[in-house]
């Protein structure tokens, strides 16, 4: 796997040599920051739960920021073909991409633990749901990640990449909240492929292998997609 860590050091060096992650850092401290406030002075509360559930929504619109350059930005440039004729395979040059993508999505996350912490300072939070509200947000980011990752495998545009994945990430959140609580075969359907379902019970402190499935098995689908797209570079 030396070829995966070596794509995982060239992506971070892209990451944290530019503005491009201490922006996007930014962004999601003042929204996530705003919406633990405004939800603490509202319910008094010494809780994440509600805060961490709007973040979700944040997340499906920053991680596909964080990808839609990895490959798309590679095509456009023509540094795909040297990519292709390195000494690395496609999946190393996938995976390394989706890993570095993913460690700056939990950088992204690791300011929000002082929320934590000044929590524990007012009042005696329930460690246990905000634990596995911290489990839910890192598996849920392995699937954000390769959404956006192979998105931006099918365009040489980073915007319509970005925006693909914002798109795809946001309807399976409403798709999901909007099919919670009916009984139909077809909503029960929706709710499965949502987010909403599989996202709720980490924040009620519940970690279940249903859920922690859905994010695995869609997220290895769309690397599979993903390697599959740029092995099929090489023959156009």
């Amino acid at each position: 796997m030396g070829g995966t860590a070596t794509i995982f050091k060239r992506e971070m060096m892209g990451f944290f040599y530019s503005p491009i992650a201490y922006v996007l850092i930014a962004i999601f401290l003042i929204f996530s920051g705003y919406f633990f406030a405004t939800i603490l002075a509202l319910t008094q509360q010494a809780t994440l739960s509600y805060s961490l559930a709007n973040t979700q929504f944040i997340l499906s619109i920053i991680a596909p920021i964080i990808t839609m350059k990895l490959l798309s930005d590679e095509v456009r440039s023509g540094t795909i073909e040297m990519l292709m004729t390195a000494p690395v395979t496609d999946f190393e040059v996938v995976f390394g991409k989706f890993l570095a993508a993913w460690f700056l999505y939990l950088v992204m996350l690791a300011p929000t633990l002082l929320y934590v912490v000044f929590l524990q300072w007012v009042g005696q939070p329930d460690m246990g749901p905000v634990l596995s509200s911290y489990i839910g947000l890192a598996l849920m980011g392995l699937m954000f990640i390769s959404i956006g990752l192979m998105m931006s495998a099918f365009t040489r545009s980073q915007m319509i990449a970005g925006i693909s994945g914002i798109v795809t990430l946001v309807i399976l959140f409403f798709m999901g909240y909007a099919a919670s609580g009916t009984a139909t075969w077809y909503a029960a359907a929706l709710q499965y492929l949502g987010t909403y379902s599989h996202w709720e019970p980490f924040t009620k402190g519940m970690v279940n292998t249903k859920d922690i499935l859905y994010y695995v098995t869609i997220t290895a689908l769309c690397l599979f997609i993903t390697v599959r797209v740029v092995e099929s570079r090489k023959w156009r």
